[in-house]
């Protein structure tokens, strides 16, 4: 019997003694070279449920058709819309996903990072899943620990991989300080000491006498029952304190109620990673996303990474894939990977890059800014040969840690426009990661309706609208567990509730899939070396040279031994744009063409009579010594693709 058949047909474990670890088996393996996969990251409450054929197609035309009445008589009302989405679950499930596996293969994903999915508190509305009850149970509200093997094992049978997102700095609210704590039981002040443990909490958060009991109160495994096992130093500042203190502030603070993990106590840290190596052993899944990395130490860090790594190596996972996120800043990222080194795999690059990649996207930002993070000369990213392996590119995500918590799309200038952000993603160096709903351009709200919405730009409900457009949520706390709330219309896209947004046929899907597709088909496009090429804009009267334009044609080259793409992207979000754009001289000889197979306006207009269409071939001209192509005016926010070996 299998170590999953064995441990499913049992209750979860209730102590990391319950069960042994298997090792040399056949598990399902890691991919060769990890820049070879598109990476797609959902919150599974906010993805799917699985009923999608119960709603309808949301018609984006007509969104007044989906703010419908409460069935208590109240009118919509974009305030409740905004309370939803902040306080409540929404009703995604396992379940719900696996019935979209094949709506993210034909989108061109390869690999799906899955938010958090461990149980949480019943009593609260933590539908992010980053405050974990018991580190070896799925949350009931997502399903079971036979659904997430059913999704790993679905996922495999498409050529699907998982990822899963785990934390081991700390827990949930699972336990309250003592009374008489200065500042209260639940939030005291920061202090460079330890307050005193008062107790654990039960199934509605109250306190409780005693160690934990039933498998809602206090936290699981048994061996998580240890107050030394807290730092138990108050809620802190989780930006204060030198990268390399080991006893910064924002490593040992609380996460406001989330209990940060005193990873120095004794087997501490070794019996979190068996908790997760439980989750490797049981599901398959091929890597993890490690949430707030920053706070744990750099020793801390290497010793976990590399116990799970080592683990599933014995699995026959021999890179298994580890993404860290590391809050701070590009440096911070890139101490993190030199210090724990090949323990991690890479890390999101949620710094100014994503900023950067952002404006350029927009043609708001000269291109030199997102382009110059690959340089090892200007940046601390490092070489362009090491960082398409290090780094996982990042336009949205459920949190943006910098700038305006506001889609891609909330400001863009058309609705295709997102597209210049993920052909950036796609087709420079590093592991591209997109973000449930991008590919729909989801966007909140249509502008004239923002003034009704609490807190917009600056709360992380805004981006993190329900795909499936549930017509309510679950109701507050554990009534949550069993029953929706009518009260509050469901949290669905664009300000709706009751209609889903799965459109294989929306502008932007169509052009990621086929860019998906063609990044598969070249090698060269995925781990090429990479050039940001000089561009000549003749009504401008500008000869070649790197002019810091934002708005106009962004050339660069990706080159695989004697094989060169050329891409090139339309950065205005709202003219035509032209250049000539410089390509190698050495691998185009005089005399040379290159060709068109990629010319994103004509996937997303069938009817496309412009420029350069896809088989269609450019001359290599000369001029000065410099080699070029001449691209006639394309599209806003629309990219072309050549190469000199379109052959197979």
């Amino acid at each position: 019997m299998t170590f999953t058949d064995q441990n499913l047909t049992n209750q979860r474990p209730a102590s990391l003694k319950d069960f042994s670890l298997p090792r040399r088996e056949s598990y399902f393996p890691s991919s060769p070279d990890w820049r070879n996969e598109v990476l797609y990251f959902l919150l599974p409450d906010r993805f799917s449920d699985g009923k999608e054929d119960t709603r309808p197609l949301l018609n984006r035309q007509q969104l007044n058709q989906a703010r419908p009445n409460l069935p208590n008589g109240q009118s919509w009302g974009f305030d409740k819309w905004a309370q939803s989405g902040g306080d409540r679950w929404q009703g995604g499930t396992l379940k719900g996903l696996e019935s979209k596996l094949d709506y993210l293969n034909q989108l061109g994903v390869t690999t799906i990072w899955v938010g958090p999915i461990f149980q949480q508190r019943g009593h609260l509305d933590s539908y992010h899943g980053y405050g974990i009850q018991d580190f070896l149970e799925v949350d009931p509200r997502f399903g079971t620990r036979q659904d997430l093997v059913s999704l790993v094992n679905k996922a495999h049978s498409k050529g699907l991989r998982i990822i899963l997102d785990i934390i081991f700095n700390h827990s949930g609210s699972n336990w309250i300080y003592a009374p008489g704590t200065p500042g209260g039981e639940w939030e005291p002040p920061y202090t460079p000491a330890w307050y005193q443990f008062g107790s654990w909490v039960g199934d509605r958060g109250q306190p409780i006498a005693g160690q934990p009991q039933t498998d809602a109160e206090g936290v699981w495994p048994i061996e998580l029952q240890e107050p030394d096992c807290y730092t138990r130093a108050g809620k802190g500042d989780l930006g204060r304190g030198d990268l390399d203190d080991p006893n910064a502030e924002f490593r040992r603070s609380d996460f406001i109620t989330l209990r940060d993990f005193q990873l120095d106590y004794p087997h501490l840290l070794d019996n979190l990673a068996r908790c997760y190596k439980y989750w490797i052993a049981l599901t398959d899944c091929d890597g993890f996303r490690i949430d707030t990395l920053k706070h744990v130490t750099y020793e801390q860090a290497r010793n976990f990474c590399g116990a799970i790594k080592e683990f599933a190596a014995n699995l026959g996972k021999s890179d298994f894939f580890l993404v860290g996120e590391i809050a701070g800043g590009d440096y911070n990222e890139d101490r993190y990977l030199d210090v724990v080194g090949q323990n991690l795999n890479a890390a999101l690059d949620i710094g100014e890059m994503r900023g950067n990649l952002n404006q350029v996207a927009k043609g708001l930002m000269d291109p030199r800014a997102y382009f110059n993070g690959f340089d090892p000369m200007n940046a601390v990213m490092g070489s362009h040969r090491n960082l398409g392996r290090r780094h996982v590119s990042i336009l949205d995500d459920h949190d943006h840690v910098f700038g305006e918590k506001i889609r891609f799309s909330s400001e863009a200038a058309s609705d295709h426009q997102v597209i210049a952000g993920v052909a950036l993603q796609l087709f420079t160096l590093g592991i591209p990661c997109i973000y449930a709903g991008t590919e729909q351009a989801l966007a909140g709200p249509e502008p004239s309706e923002r003034k009704w919405l609490p807190d917009w730009k600056g709360s992380d409900r805004y981006l993190r609208e329900a795909m499936f457009g549930p017509s309510h949520p679950r109701q507050s706390g554990v009534a949550g567990l069993q029953a929706i709330d009518q009260n509050l219309p469901g949290f669905g896209p664009f300000g709706t509730a009751g209609a889903h947004c799965f459109d294989p046929n929306h502008p932007v899907y169509v052009r990621i899939a086929a860019m998906a597709a063609l990044r598969k088909k070249f090698p060269v496009l995925r781990l090429g070396r990479q050039y940001l090429r000089p561009t000549a804009i003749p009504f401008l009267n500008l000869p070649f040279g790197d002019h810091g334009r934002s708005g106009e044609i962004i050339g660069w080259s990706r080159v695989l031994d004697d094989e060169e793409a050329v891409c090139v992207l339309n950065s205005h979000g709202t003219d035509n744009r032209g250049a000539r754009v410089l390509v190698d001289a050495n691998l185009n000889a005089i005399g040379s063409s290159m060709t068109v197979i990629l010319n994103t306006a004509q996937v997303g207009n069938p009817g496309y009579t412009g420029p350069h269409q896809v088989g269609s071939t450019l001359s290599v001209q000369r001029q000065d010594g410099i080699a070029y192509v001449e691209i006639q005016p394309i599209p806003a926010s629309e990219l072309l693709i050549l190469t000199n070996h379109p052959e197979s």
